[in-house]
């Protein structure tokens, strides 16, 4: 007995009993592999966030926009691109250019009539400026495409009376000669107009952007002037026009009858809310898209959450208006859709009375395909609290992606915030050579970064600027930078422009703040670090050359050390 191993004593590992434990232990093993997979696989479903292209270079967005797919995301803190910035418009979409010899011949042709004659015989020295005398707009227009060689005209309004005699107003609409963007601008301006005594008519100034004021007129009430008519009107009018009047209210519904003869669809709950803004139009143009799909208004909510990355308190904030950011009157007029506080006051009031309909729908697995045949008047889809399950772009992965476009050319930065920019290249006149520097936490990084600090101090800018951009040029620096002094080496060669050079035009006082805080009740809006970013991004975009700091000025990666050529990818 004591020559036996302790282990004899029991019966469990007896030979008859060895293949029943083997096959225990197996199974022991087996469950906790299984076990320890469920965990990894639900801290990386936590924190998946796939991969978006849009928010890359053009190499990469070309690559995503020629592609199959449309259902992947990935986190970005970059400026959104929006339809507009997709829009493929040849130069002749756009018309024939106004050019001097045009208004030569528009002389030719009043003078044919006796137009000259007339006003000379009519002359009167001390009297005001008739702003309506063909005179005076030939001379506007001439005087006009003589000061801004930097840009194209395709239309110019007829003038109007100015804010006293010797002073008329006149609108044009035009666009950059090297613009690359595909759209229209607006500018109107005032002009101070001299007549000597012998009667002849002179310029004396012309004023700044946008201080023609009283030749700001709604696009619908556009008469006269001169144009040339595109060859494709109809894709020239879908074209934005920056400077235009904005009118983007609420749409409403025309009576108890069409409201209950609708069909709608609308999005609740999910864990989108107060991401970046790329993350959240992922989502709102894949609802968008199963709207159109499904041929149905979409319920969208007006009040966003903008994320903290953006926020000055480094907060989340909520009660941010959709309009601040983009073009609601394009897509109001572009597709159905209706504002969600608006829609729940109809439908509360008619619903029972109508006998109107809910489908509810709880799994985003339902596809917009099984969808279809759907009668009731309202169809929710109802997100739960678990991430990424509840992001509303899953509605549109797996195979719906192949099926469900999202409609990108519905949505279009706000026209408010793009006429700022207008406003700023204006005051360079167009011609300008731009440069992006990122410095800031990644400049300190020199794990990820080594080089970035050393390749974007103020020397080693000079000496790469000096072989791409002519000395004595306007040159805008977008930069995370926040002491801008750190550039001043660079005023002995080029004259230096900065977005906060132009807070101006969306201070207190400015057209963008009064509008924007009638669009938010009478309660001002804060000029937010997405709307900088945004603006910084737009006015470099529109440098006649443009020199990135990944491409241009460093030799390190975007994304870090060893990631360039998966970014390439």
């Amino acid at each position: 007995m004591l020559g036996r191993s302790a282990f004899s004593r029991t019966g469990t590992f007896r030979p008859e009993n060895l293949g029943q434990n083997a096959m225990a232990m197996i199974g022991n093993v087996c469950f906790s592999f299984f076990v320890i997979g469920v965990l990894v696989f639900t801290i990386m479903a936590a924190n998946y966030e796939p991969e978006d292209p849009l928010f890359h270079p053009s190499t990469k967005i070309t690559t995503f926009l020629t592609s199959k797919s449309n259902a992947t995301f990935k986190s970005d803190n970059s400026v959104v691109r929006t339809g507009e910035d997709f829009m493929a418009a040849p130069e002749t979409v756009f018309g024939s250019i106004i050019n001097s010899t045009d208004v030569d011949n528009l002389v030719s042709a009043d003078t044919a009539d006796g137009g000259d004659a007339a006003s000379v015989s009519q002359c009167d020295v001390s009297g005001p400026i008739d702003c309506k005398d063909p005179e005076v707009f030939h001379l506007m227009m001439r005087a006009t495409i003589d000061k801004f060689q930097d840009i194209h005209f395709y239309r110019f309004g007829k003038p109007v009376a100015g804010s006293n005699d010797s002073t008329c107003d006149m609108a044009w609409r035009f666009r950059p000669k090297e613009g690359k963007a595909a759209a229209f601008y607006k500018d109107y301006r005032r002009f101070v107009i001299d007549r000597s005594e012998n009667c002849t008519l002179s310029i004396v100034s012309i004023g700044e952007y946008h201080t023609g004021v009283n030749a700001r007129k709604r696009k619908k009430h556009l008469k006269g002037g001169l144009e040339k008519t595109p060859s494709n009107l109809e894709l020239a009018s879908a074209l934005p026009v920056v400077g235009e009047f904005v009118n983007d209210s609420l749409p409403v519904v025309e009576s108890e009858s069409s409201f209950s003869h609708g069909k709608y669809l609308i999005y609740e709950g999910g864990g989108d809310r107060c991401k970046s803004m790329n993350h959240y139009l992922w989502s709102f143009l894949c609802a968008l898209g199963e709207a159109q799909y499904l041929n149905r208004t979409l319920i969208m909510d007006l009040s966003i959450c903008l994320s903290s990355i953006y926020t000055s308190s480094g907060l989340d904030e909520e009660g941010k208006d959709f309009r601040f950011y983009f073009d609601f009157e394009h897509l109001r007029e572009a597709a159905s859709v209706l504002d969600k506080k608006q829609f729940w006051e109809d439908w509360n009031k008619w619903q029972n009375k109508d006998g109107m309909s809910l489908n509810l729908v709880e799994d985003f697995r339902v596809t917009p395909m099984k969808l279809r045949d759907v009668k009731d008047t309202l169809i929710m889809r109802k997100f739960g609290s678990v991430e990424p399950d509840n992001y509303w772009y899953r509605v549109c992965e797996g195979e719906t992606e192949s099926v469900v476009q999202r409609p990108w050319h519905l949505l279009w930065k706000s026209r408010r915030l793009m006429d700022i920019v207008s406003a700023i290249a204006s005051k360079m006149n167009w011609d300008y050579d731009s440069v992006h520097v990122v410095r800031g936490e990644k400049a300190r990084n020199k794990e990820l970064w080594p080089n970035l600090d050393a390749h974007t101090s103020p020397d080693a800018l000079l000496s790469t600027l000096g072989d791409k951009i002519e000395e004595g040029r306007n040159l805008y620096i977008a930069t995370n930078e926040p002491d801008k002094s750190f550039f001043d080496p660079l005023k002995d060669k080029y004259t230096t422009h900065f977005l906060d050079e132009y807070k101006e035009l969306w201070d207190e006082t400015s057209e963008w703040y009064s509008e924007t805080t009638k669009l938010n009740n009478g309660v001002g809006v804060e000029f937010d670090g997405y709307m900088r970013v945004s603006l910084d991004t737009e006015v470099f975009l529109r440098g006649k050359k443009q020199l990135e700091t990944f491409n241009d000025l460093t030799s390190d990666c975007k994304d870090g050390i060893n990631t360039c050529n998966v970014a390439a990818n």
